[in-house]
């Protein structure tokens, strides 16, 4: 789990960033009056992507658990649909895809709840 955790957490932040970049330059007159939306979902997409090493590393040192294992699975699948969502809103305006975003912060909450469960069971 570690490595490969490790990895999917890189390649999110890498992504988080890239996106970032190309919402502030290349998208910046298309969102408009959505930029501190485009800007939420890359901002929880950062701060998840980096808890996503983080449970990988705690796995690496208190030994893998399944508890760990479904917080990095929910970081994953917070990012896509909370901060998915976010960026589809922003650029398109569609906003029945605002419904979906709260799916994204319960699997984050649950997600920090089981890794704080992990933590507090060593």
């Amino acid at each position: 789990m570690n490595r490969k955790y490790v990895g999917i957490g890189a390649l999110l932040l890498l992504l988080s960033v890239a996106i970032g970049a190309f919402g502030a330059h290349a998208l910046e007159k298309i969102l408009g009056d959505y930029k501190a939306t485009y800007e939420t979902g890359v901002h929880y997409h950062m701060i998840h992507a980096v808890g996503i090493i983080l449970i990988a590393l705690a796995a690496g040192q208190w030994g893998e658990s399944r508890k760990l294992l479904w917080a990095a699975r929910l970081m994953v699948a917070g990012i896509i649909l909370f901060s998915g969502s976010l960026y589809v809103l922003s650029i398109t305006g569609i906003k029945v895809l605002g419904a979906i975003t709260p799916l994204g912060g319960v699997a984050f909450i649950i997600g920090w709840l089981l890794f704080a469960m992990a933590a507090f069971k060593k």
